[in-house]
């Protein structure tokens, strides 16, 4: 049986009809194409034809020629588009024109860093001409890095590599710097909150180096397909950037299927396992003989899934050498094979997490399934696109949780199918994370008095610095003057400087497993918590708050933490405010006062409560960004005539929102928290918060305030779809906590919006 016979199978399969909420043919396309440039080179071109391209595809032709007029830009086109020959020839073409021009390539993986290096070597050997290409991240040999400093053409490495190895010792770089023509950013929808705050800093500090030596590079950045490719890549790049619209690249058809699993408790609204749902549509695909990636969302889930599908691949002749995993903790050599395996067809299955969803060559798949939803729309295409990749016939099946947003989406399809509706967020601006790089910056070189950073002048900040002791103020310049080194001291991936670290005490001598803010870790690694990690259990014998440390032990229980904390908002500053159909919204600054004070034990599975416990721990401010909605003063006495209870209403309005709105902005659930007060004390008025879960805010406020009227909207459709009937955790919370007034006030209220702004 081949993969149409089986496609053609399961739609004549009513079991599995019934679970199906949309199966979406996309036609092929032929492919669009240009002649090559005139200003390409000679020898570029003659590469190209040996391997077989005569022509072009539009947008790696427009992307030449945008590069060649001087202009930044960015390429929204999915995977396997050919985004590489569009930064790849205009840096070729240049240096073959400039031997003494430099490139600089920014990729967020170091695998993703090694693949693409490969290609750019193998068009450097082809060419055979002397364009050194070089990889330099933390596994460079030292030996190496001297040769890397003073004759790389094209220096490939990662934002972490370039904000702490090479940016602070610039002084040992200046043939990049004084000669840096292109940066080159890909997969840049990654850059987003606060990882793309920091990165954004970065480059700001990147553009003051190469200033410095005289030098201001073009930005090429490649992207996933998102609703602001163009605003994003110029808040990361800080300059004016074209977007490239038109994919040229053909693609054969496409099955895409959405299979939502059988409700197995309704009163929870708990569905059927993913992986055991995931492990039964996948050896349907394997028995047909179909080359297989499998996505799961955690390092544990893939070794599970692994394990099934190794035994299911035995039932119908596959190896076990034949079925891979791939995620983070694998040893370089060891996935390296898997890649090249699976380009070559030796590895017939392969079982990822997100690793595989950037833009690694692994060749031609036949079908991807995903263990639940990627998390944004994005990454879901990215990870879609792994199949098909040579105008073949593919098919993709999207397997739902039980999450809101898993939900939203399977039963959503327009959502998903219709135009990117997803627009990537961060704030380069936050103060937090400006001061941090400011520290780096002035470390790499000492700031002017009026000097301007990110297009706006700093002199308080360098003030307040200098009163700190951190920097000196002499003559017309700020010097660096503490002892440290600042950028050991900054992490990309998190907004406040001081983490907790988490180590595991199970190991001798104990090992260090992750680590986790301070306002998270007050309610994740308190005394006795189980923190779950890449789903292994943990038992945290002790947080020790002085030293900055949760020390946790390796356990298999059947129950999970879940800790109450005691919230104090208060609104510092309203910057922008609107009416909206009902009410007004508002975005401002909104101080945080929280404590910890208790946690339940609950069981897994069941949900039922099976204990508590004390925590102690201090009281904790933070300062961020919130997004806010007043509801009018009379709201209660409406609701109470209805039958409706505002403050039930309000708290499942606020879980269901919470939940919703991360689908649009491109964040984490953990990326927002959410809260509503019948009663505010700021403003006498029933209101209900959505605030950034960073010190100073990454932009999402800002942007749910945009979208709102948007968000209403999903999150009316669905609570109207949800089969629960009366509340559960996919909708607004546990329905024991308030019976049916949640989810019916919820309702009530979002119908009234619907009515108000002209959507129902």
């Amino acid at each position: 049986m081949n993969l149409a016979q089986l496609l053609d199978q399961l739609k004549a399969d009513e079991r599995f009809g019934r679970q199906v909420t949309c199966w979406e043919v996309i036609p092929p396309v032929a492919g669009r194409y240009a002649d090559f440039p005139g200003g390409l080179d000679s020898r570029l071109s003659g590469v190209l034809r040996s391997r077989g391209i005569e022509r072009l595809y539009r947008h790696q032709a427009e992307s030449f020629e945008l590069a060649a007029a001087g202009r930044s830009f960015v390429v929204p086109t999915p995977t396997a588009s050919g985004k590489t020959l569009c930064y790849n020839l205009p840096v070729l073409n240049t240096i073959l024109n400039e031997p003494q021009a430099r490139a600089l390539y920014l990729f967020p993986t170091k695998a993703l860093a090694q693949d693409q290096m490969h290609e750019v070597h193998d068009m450097v050997t082809a060419l055979g001409v002397d364009i050194k290409t070089f990889t330099f991240d933390g596994d460079t040999p030292e030996t190496a890095r001297r040769a890397i400093r003073s004759s790389g053409h094209i220096v490939v490495t990662n934002p972490d590599m370039l904000h702490q190895g090479i940016l602070p010792h610039h002084t040992l770089w200046v043939k990049l710097f004084e000669n840096l023509k292109y940066v080159v950013v890909d997969e840049v929808h990654q850059y987003r909150g606060v990882f793309g705050s920091h990165v954004a800093n970065v480059i700001r500090r990147l553009r003051r180096v190469a200033a410095f030596y005289g030098a201001d590079p073009q930005f090429i950045c490649c992207s996933a397909t998102i609703a602001n490719p163009a605003e994003l890549a110029a808040r990361i790049t800080g300059r004016d950037v074209a977007a490239i619209s038109e994919n040229g690249a053909p693609r054969g058809e496409k099955h895409f299927i959405f299979y939502n699993p059988p409700v197995v408790n309704h009163e929870l609204g708990i569905r059927q396992s993913v992986i055991k749902t995931t492990r039964r549509l996948a050896e349907r695909f394997m028995g047909a003989g179909a080359q297989l990636i499998v996505f799961a969302r955690s390092r544990m889930r893939v070794e599970l899934l692994l394990t099934y599908l190794e035994k299911a691949g035995r039932r119908v002749g596959i190896k076990s050498g034949e079925v891979r995993g791939y995620r983070g903790g694998y040893l370089p050599g060891e996935r390296r094979a898997i890649e090249n395996g699976l380009r070559d067809g030796t590895v017939a299955t392969v079982v990822s997490t997100n690793a595989l969803e950037l833009g690694i060559d692994i060749g031609r798949l036949d079908v991807c399934i995903m263990a639940g939803y990627a998390g944004t729309v994005a990454s879901t295409w990215q990870q879609a696109g792994r199949a098909g990749r040579r105008q073949n016939l593919s098919a993709v099946v999207l397997v739902a949780s039980s999450s809101p947003a898993d939900q939203y989406i399977i039963n959503n399809p327009d959502y998903f199918f219709g135009r990117s509706p997803e627009h990537a967020t961060l704030d380069p601006d936050n103060l937090v994370i400006q001061m941090s790089h400011l520290k780096c910056a002035a470390f790499e070189l000492p700031f002017l008095a009026g000097e301007e950073y990110g297009g706006h002048p700093v002199n308080e900040i360098l003030e307040y610095l200098t009163e700190m002791k951190v920097l000196h103020h002499s003559g017309d310049r700020y010097h660096w003057m503490a002892d440290t080194y600042p950028a050991e001291d900054v992490s990309l991936r998190s907004a406040a400087p001081d983490n907790v670290v988490i180590i595991d005490r199970t190991v001798p001598g104990g090992r260090i497993i992750g680590e986790m803010d301070l306002f998270s870790a007050q309610e994740m690694l308190h005394d006795d918590a189980i923190y779950i990690h890449g789903a292994q259990q943990y038992h945290v014998d002790k947080l020790d708050w002085d030293r900055r440390e949760a020390h946790v032990k390796s356990v298999a229980v059947d129950y999970y933490t879940d800790a109450q904390r005691k919230s104090e908002l208060k609104t510092l500053t309203a910057d922008i405010e609107r009416p909206f159909g009902v009410g007004q919204l508002a975005v401002g600054e909104v101080g945080l006062i929280a404590k910890v004070t208790v946690f339940k034990k609950i069981k897994l599975g069941t949900h039922e409560n099976v204990g508590a416990g004390r925590v102690h721990l201090p009281e904790m401010e933070m300062h961020t960004t919130s997004f806010w909605w007043e509801l009018p003063d009379d709201l209660l006495s409406v609701m109470a005539a209805e039958g409706h209870d505002l403050g039930d209403a309000l708290k499942g309005l606020a879980h269901l929102l919470g939940r919703v709105a991360p689908v649009f902005i491109m964040a984490d659930m953990s990326d927002l928290h959410s809260t509503a007060m019948v009663r505010s004390p700021f403003t006498g008025l029933p209101t209900l918060y959505l605030y950034d879960a960073f010190p100073g805010g990454v932009g999402f406020a800002r942007r749910i305030y945009e979208q709102f009227g948007e968000i209403c909207g999903a999150a009316r459709e669905h609570l109207r779809r949800c089969p629960c009937g009366h509340g559960c955790p996919s909708c607004v919370g546990a329905a024991a906590d308030s019976g049916n007034t949640a989810r019916g006030g919820a309702s009530w209220l979002l119908a009234r919006v619907g009515q108000a702004v002209g959507e129902a």
